[in-house]
């Protein structure tokens, strides 16, 4: 199944193969359909993998809180987003030099922080990095715990092994014992193939994940496919599928193959517990919210159709540099965040 999509492979499929390959790409569609039972204010929820919480279905990225000139805007769009019935709220320790936490951490306060459910990640691979990361995160977000804390840019294969060598995991452990941390989980941007490595050395540690964060966007499924090798097997286990850069940072957009609104709906038509999108404006709210009121699980038909379209331009991972340099991958530029 994944030669015939993945990187290995540059010829243009039949639009009969891809109907093959929609229906074959597992539980995508039943389970997105069944996730959406519940909403709110025309929100759906859905189970975040097997911890009895449930999320929306749109989550809000939280990059784009601390680059508007506005902090006041931003602490608006935050909470009209949690006003709206968007509950799960992204963020990270290192975005814009904590800007991103700290805006955050304002507009949930005057009762915004029970109807949030808070994930932020952190980069510390050591004991003493970890540790204090956490810390700052809970002081930046003006709060005793976050929901979810992951471990951010796992980009390396050797990540794994310092997070569990290191001291990372025990430090995570141990907020977790505290009551700082609720659930675990990790993300990254760069190759399925890494993300599987954490997951087996989570498992040789006799530890599994509650989250786990991947690009998943109509790009993604030619090139590299995190929803071709990951997502299988969270499933399975139970785990959270949180999905990010459906839009692949603006840059599907550019390649004029899918609209923003088919973007988001192809990445919830996948087994996600939330699609995480950036939202900047209250015009992206305004479009993250549509996608999600107006989200039907897709037909084969419709699946096969979108990825015959965005085939040609996802070949080389062209739109997904996230992939394919180290434009986003902050780590590498900053080494020190690593401890």
């Amino acid at each position: 199944m994944s030669k015939s999509i993945d990187r290995g492979n540059r010829r243009n499929l039949t639009r009969r193969e891809f109907v093959k390959l929609a229906a074959a790409a597992g539980v995508a569609m039943s389970v997105a359909s069944a996730c959406s039972a519940e909403a709110k204010n025309e929100m759906p929820y859905r189970a975040l993998g097997r911890t009895g919480e449930k999320i929306s279905a749109i989550g809000l990225g939280g990059y784009h809180i601390g680059t508007q000139d506005d902090e006041a805007e931003s602490i608006r769009l935050v909470r009209t987003a949690l006003d709206r019935g968007i509950n799960f709220l992204d963020n990270c320790w290192d975005y814009n030099g904590g800007v991103s936490e700290l805006r955050m951490g304002k507009a949930l306060q005057d009762g915004y922080r029970a109807k949030a459910f808070l994930m932020s990640k952190i980069d510390g691979r050591t004991k003493t990095a970890a540790a204090r990361q956490i810390d700052e995160s809970l002081k930046r977000f003006q709060t005793d715990h976050v929901d979810l804390m992951q471990f951010h840019e796992i980009i390396r294969l050797e990540d794994a092994d310092r997070i569990f060598a290191d001291g990372a995991m025990e430090a995570m452990l141990a907020a977790k014992q505290a009551g700082k941390v609720r659930y675990i989980g990790f993300t990254g941007h760069k190759d399925p193939e890494i993300h599987l490595k954490m997951l087996s050395v989570a498992a040789d540690h006799q530890f599994q994940f509650d989250a786990v964060q991947m690009p998943l966007n109509v790009m993604d499924a030619h090139y590299h496919s995190f929803e071709h090798r990951v997502v299988p097997v969270l499933v399975k286990a139970g785990i959270g599928v949180l999905g990010m850069k459906s839009l692949g940072s603006g840059a599907i957009l550019q390649s004029q193959t899918a609209t923003a609104i088919e973007c988001l709906h192809y990445a919830l038509n996948l087994p996600t517990s939330t699609v995480i999108t950036g939202m900047d404006s209250m015009e992206r709210l305004e479009q993250a919210l549509d996608a999600a009121r107006s989200f039907k699980p897709m037909t084969s038909e419709e699946v096969a159709a979108l990825l015959a379209r965005t085939a040609d331009a996802a070949a080389d991972g062209k739109y997904e540099a996230f992939k394919t340099t180290t434009q986003f991958d902050g780590t590498s530029h900053n080494p020190q965040w690593l401890g």
